[in-house]
C-alpha cells in the first residue's frame, strides 16, 4: 500500500490546511493509558496472563473499536461472544473509562491550537469511540463548539472520512488527517487524505515505518 505523504514544512504544516480529521485518544487527549487499563480491568477475573494479552492487543491496535475488540477478547477468555454479553462488556467498559478520559490530560498544545485556530480550519471528529459517548466527553471538556462534526462508532473511520468529504465537498489534498494509529493511517490512506502522525510511546513501530510529518505536540 502506498502512503500518501504532505508536502508541509514544520512550520506550515497546518496552516496550508482548511479542513482538519482528528483522531481523539492520542491526539486530543493523553488517554490511550486509560482504556489499555480499562481493558485490562475488565478481563483480569479471567486470568492475568489473559488480561496482559487483551491490553497489549488494545496497545497495538489503538484505532479499533471496543464493538471490533470486545468479541476478540471475549473469546479469549473462553466466552461466546453473544450480543448481550457484549452489549453487557460494552456497558461495564464505558462505566470504567469515560470519566478517566474526561480527567486525563491534554496533548500539551492542542486546546490552545483548537481555540486558536479553529476558524481558520474547518475541524472534525473521526474517533472510535462510540457516538454518544464521544459526544458526551466532548460537551464536558466544553470543546464541541469547536468542531463542525463528530464521528465516533459504530462508523468506521474511512467511512467516517469519506462521508464528509462528499457532505461538505472537500478535495482530499485540501485536508489532512491527525492520528495515532494505523487505523487512522489506513482511514486517511484510503481516501487520498495527507497523514501526520502524533508520535507515542505506544505507536513506536508505525514512526519507524512512515516517511510523513509527526508531531509530538502542539506547542
Amino acid at each position: 500500500m502506498k502512503f500518501y505523504e504532505t508536502q508541509f514544512s514544520n512550520k506550515t504544516l497546518f496552516a496550508q490546511c482548511e479542513y482538519i480529521f482528528w483522531d481523539f485518544d492520542g491526539v486530543i487527549k493523553d488517554s490511550v493509558e486509560v482504556k489499555s487499563n480499562a481493558f485490562f480491568k475488565l478481563f483480569e477475573e479471567f486470568g492475568h496472563d489473559i488480561a496482559l494479552r487483551v491490553r497489549s492487543h488494545h496497545e497495538d491496535n489503538g484505532g479499533l473499536s471496543r464493538f471490533e475488540k470486545l468479541p476478540i477478547y471475549l473469546k479469549w477468555a473462553g466466552k461466546k461472544p453473544t450480543e448481550e454479553l457484549l452489549s453487557e462488556y460494552c456497558v461495564k467498559f464505558s462505566q470504567l473509562v469515560k470519566q478517566d478520559v474526561i480527567e486525563s490530560k491534554w496533548v500539551p498544545g492542542v486546546l490552545e491550537f483548537i481555540r486558536k485556530n479553529n476558524k481558520k480550519s474547518s475541524f472534525f471528529i473521526i474517533t472510535a469511540t462510540p457516538q454518544d459517548e464521544i459526544e458526551e466527553i466532548m460537551i464536558e471538556l466544553g470543546i464541541m463548539r469547536y468542531f463542525i462534526e463528530v464521528i465516533g462508532s459504530p462508523t468506521n473511520k474511512e467511512h467516517a472520512i469519506k462521508k464528509i468529504l462528499k457532505k461538505y465537498s472537500i478535495l482530499p489534498n485540501n485536508s489532512i488527517m491527525i492520528g495515532d494509529s494505523y487505523s487512522d493511517l489506513y482511514a486517511a490512506n484510503l481516501n487520498y487524505v495527507p497523514f501526520i502522525l502524533r508520535r507515542t510511546k505506544n505507536n513506536k513501530n508505525l514512526q519507524k515505518e512512515l516517511n510523513c510529518p509527526k508531531i509530538y505536540n502542539f506547542i
